[in-house]
């Protein structure tokens, strides 16, 4: 069996890109009446489209870049990454002026003043003017961190071996390393004859590359070993534990999941054992409550292991966060029925729903008889049935089937979408 999320391969050691939208992101959504649309602003700035290009525009209309570039990304930190025409990358920042031309086959968002960039089968550095300060010399290469980044050298026009540089582009020590990835924490995981270990800022091997597998830092804790098992080490290097896990998944209010022969469990900061690994699937914490699972009975435990929902319950469809607290409320099921209870694990929404979804915004999207409508946290409808699919809130809005017709309603749960012939969803809320 598989835990409750998604699994990181043991020996990813590099942070995982967040594609979705940032929860610290200002987010405003503004109707538009001439188009009967919902144009989103991040952080002030929304994208435009036209004839297949993209462009980007401020709440007040005023178009800071024109629809020119093939794809772009969204703005972070100030800055964006566009493409221009194939094999031509390029980064913007917030007013629309190019601080990197368009002449890149790929490039990467700026980090500590480099933009790392890559043409011509190459990497190398600019800096936040466009200038080549690190020449695009390298193999291989990674962003900057902690005042340096790893880099592939060619060694003996045969073996690429990495090592580190500072943002000047000097060598911190020669390329000895098969494999290296950024700081974290004042180390940085190194691979040497397909063994990991970690070197401190001097290079110097502070834990000795010896281990098969080693996951990325959780907090300056780390699991190393073999395929047999991992220990937890702490800053220290020193194992917390003996080599019998397999598996974790970061570390969430004081607890790391981990595996532990097939089964799983959590264990606290100092590497106790405080959740025993006697589950077939578990969750993170999240407002001192998680998901755990046996024989695809499912319940929710506290900090200490204590059952707040007894392993009773059932979880038939992936499509929605089941047994995971949203507006203090957590999704259940028995016997095909859908319920919400509340962190005390005591029913507040009875199990009155053949089909639902997890709270966001304070509604919840909920199927009975067949039809879809939605509810507040109290249980009480703020839409009717009368629909045939709905889609939780996100940012204020939702989008609805409503006779055959998607549309989107807004927090107030007037249609904002898509609403000729709609006169009825406004008096509902009035």
């Amino acid at each position: 069996m598989k835990p409750f999320f998604s699994i990181l391969p043991l020996f990813l050691l590099a942070a995982v890109p967040i594609m979705a939208q940032q929860e610290d992101d200002d987010v405003k959504i503004i109707t538009d009446e001439k188009c009967g649309c919902d144009l989103v602003f991040i952080n002030g700035i929304e994208t435009t489209k036209s004839d297949g290009r993209y462009g980007f525009r401020l709440e007040d209309g005023t178009q800071i870049v024109p629809n020119k570039y093939m794809h772009v990304d969204r703005f972070k930190g100030g800055y964006c990454r566009v493409l221009m025409d194939l094999n031509q990358w390029g980064l913007i920042d917030s007013t629309g002026r190019e601080v990197v031309p368009c002449i890149y086959h790929s490039l990467e968002q700026p980090s500590e003043g480099r933009v790392l960039v890559y043409k011509d089968e190459r990497y190398g550095y600019t800096d936040m003017e466009g200038n080549e300060v690190i020449p695009l010399q390298y193999i291989a290469a990674g962003s900057f961190s902690e005042g340096c980044a790893p880099v592939g050298v060619i060694v003996d026009s045969l073996f690429v071996y990495y090592t580190y540089i500072d943002t000047l582009g000097r060598q911190l020590f020669p390329p000895v390393y098969e494999y290296a990835q950024p700081f974290h924490d004042g180390f940085a995981p190194v691979q040497r004859y397909q063994r990991w270990g970690l070197i401190d800022h001097s290079g110097r091997e502070v834990l000795p590359t010896v281990y098969e597998q080693m996951t990325s830092s959780f907090d300056t804790l780390f699991f190393a070993g073999d395929q047999s098992g991992m220990a937890l080490f702490d800053k220290r290097m020193k194992p917390l534990t003996d080599f019998v896990y397999t598996w974790s998944g970061g570390i969430s209010e004081g607890r790391l999941p981990v595996q532990r022969a097939d089964l799983y469990g959590f264990l606290d900061r100092s590497g106790r054992e405080v959740i025993p690994c006697e589950y077939d699937r578990v969750g993170y914490f999240d407002l001192g409550r998680a998901m755990v699972s046996y024989n695809e009975r499912y319940g929710i435990i506290d900090t200490a292991g204590r059952f707040v929902l007894p392993m009773e319950y059932e979880y038939s469809s992936p499509k929605r966060d089941a047994y995971i607290y949203r507006d203090s409320l957590a999704l259940v099921e028995r016997n095909g029925r859908f319920a919400y209870v509340n962190l005390d694990g005591n029913l507040v929404i009875d199990y009155y729903f053949d089909d639902a979804f997890e709270f966001a915004d304070g509604l919840a999207a909920v199927r009975l008889n067949g039809r879809w409508g939605y509810i507040d946290t109290h249980g009480d409808i703020f839409l009717p049935f009368i629909f045939d699919l709905t889609t939780p809130f996100k940012h204020g809005r939702a989008e609805v089937i409503y006779n055959g017709e998607v549309r989107k309603v807004d927090r107030r749960g007037r249609c904002v979408k898509n609403c000729k012939g709609i006169v009825a969803w406004r008096d509902w809320t009035e």
